[in-house]
């Protein structure tokens, strides 16, 4: 199994590579890709942090668990490869980032310019099985990306943390809130953004206000 990660992040990481959880999940996931279908890509498992180098990280966005239907998956949070149909989380990101920057909706769902501009774009789950939603759940993955939150959060500062929904929302526990920015709304998923939850947050806009405010370069969105 391909674990090529960028080494800005192995200072950060390699204890976890070392621990047995970690074997485990290794040795779980290899089998997996062996015996059935998988996403995303076996070589695309680390995109979010090959994409995005430690020193780099300005924002974080957490998402659960990669989609689980062809072609869509490419190893970052809400992303899908160029040319593939945005699914419904994604269409409301788009949708949000319009009325909030006045920016157009994108052709492509391909969140790769946003992550090689400084956001880590990190499922809790790094893999899935094709066609069954959370199957590599509770296996050692959640373990690892609680343990990348916590490097983020301890070894630098002013990270700027999206919490979307109340699965992201529980990882407020692992960024320090005295020297990062949280900010949290509910899932752009259609069932929490029909009910109000999304729309309207401007997490975006507040993204670039504080990058301002820190003299850093603004997110293009």
């Amino acid at each position: 199994m391909n674990l090529e990660i960028h080494e800005s992040w192995k200072p950060y990481l390699e204890a976890e590579f070392k621990k047995d959880y970690f074997k485990n999940l290794i040795a779980f996931v290899s089998k997996e890709y062996k015996d059935s279908k998988c996403f995303p890509p076996e070589e695309a498992i680390f995109n979010a942090f090959n994409y995005c180098h430690f020193n780099d990280v300005k924002v974080v966005i957490i998402g659960q668990d990669p989609y689980h239907d062809h072609g869509q998956a490419n190893g970052l949070c809400f992303s899908v490869a160029d040319g593939v149909k945005h699914p419904p989380s994604l269409v409301n990101i788009f949708k949000e980032i319009e009325t909030d920057l006045s920016i157009p909706y994108p052709e492509s769902g391909n969140l790769e310019r946003w992550a090689k501009q400084g956001v880590l774009l990190l499922n809790a789950t790094l893999t899935v099985r094709a066609h069954e939603a959370a199957s590599h759940q509770k296996q050692g993955w959640e373990t690892f990306t609680d343990a990348v939150i916590k490097a983020v959060s301890d070894n630098k500062e002013d990270v700027i943390f999206l919490l979307w929904g109340g699965f992201a929302k529980k990882k407020a526990k692992l960024i320090d809130a005295t020297k990062h920015l949280i900010l949290t709304s509910g899932h752009p998923s259609p069932l929490s953004a029909n009910r109000g939850y999304w729309f309207g947050n401007k997490h975006f806009s507040k993204v670039n206000q504080k990058l301002e405010i820190l003299g850093e370069e603004i997110i293009e969105w």
